[in-house]
């Protein structure tokens, strides 16, 4: 992977509940049982350069034709995936840095 692909970052507008737009930056994806799961972090929590920050992970769903970003209802789904999310990213950490 070239330098350039590494800071390369994807940027999602996604619109909540209430039709506020709020910028989410991709940070991993995962297939699981055929559906495609997102996890992302806020803009404004990176470029705040907050050490820590929480990240949101999404469920794509087909709707009309469209991709559809929403939120995991079942608890079971959202564990498996979150756990699948948490290995991925603390093998991403260098701690020897």
């Amino acid at each position: 992977m070239s330098e350039k692909e590494m800071n390369e970052v994807e940027i999602y507008t996604l619109q909540d509940e209430e039709g506020n737009e709020h910028e989410f930056e991709l940070i991993g994806t995962c297939e699981k049982n055929g559906v495609k799961y997102y996890a992302m972090v806020a803009v404004e929590d990176v470029e705040a350069n907050n050490e820590f920050c929480e990240y949101t992970i999404l469920k794509a769903v087909i709707e009309d034709g469209e991709e559809n970003l929403i939120t995991i209802d079942d608890d079971d789904e959202f564990d498996d995936v979150a756990d699948y999310f948490d290995d991925m990213l603390t093998e991403e950490i260098d701690y020897d840095n």
